[in-house]
């Protein structure tokens, strides 16, 4: 099983491509999409890292797959110039997702 990335910055790419990681440079919605389309189409990939401004232009359908499909897994990767998240965002989403509140 291999992984497959798609970038929207060819640092990253090649950051990974040293490391074994084939994928593509994209840029907007349609590309992005189009990629993943055709990632997903391959068997032999499984799991798919897409960087996070990437992520964003696509909610809808990284949620879909993360729901409703068991292969390719979805990893969303900050790219070089690290992450666009907040530093509490991890907690906010296991709040959301259990209902309580962790400090």
């Amino acid at each position: 099983m291999k992984m497959f990335l798609i970038s929207d910055n060819i640092d990253t790419t090649t950051g990974l491509r040293l490391a074994g990681v084939e994928g593509v440079v994209v840029k907007g919605r349609e590309e992005t999409l189009g990629a993943l389309e055709k990632a997903m189409a391959d068997n032999d990939i499984g799991i798919v890292l897409i960087t996070e401004l990437l992520a964003d232009l696509i909610p809808d359908v990284i949620s879909d797959i993360k729901l409703n499909r068991s292969r390719p897994l979805i990893v969303e990767i900050p790219d070089r110039h690290g992450t666009r998240r907040p530093p509490d965002y991890i907690i906010k989403r296991v709040n959301d997702a259990v209902g309580i509140k962790l400090e």
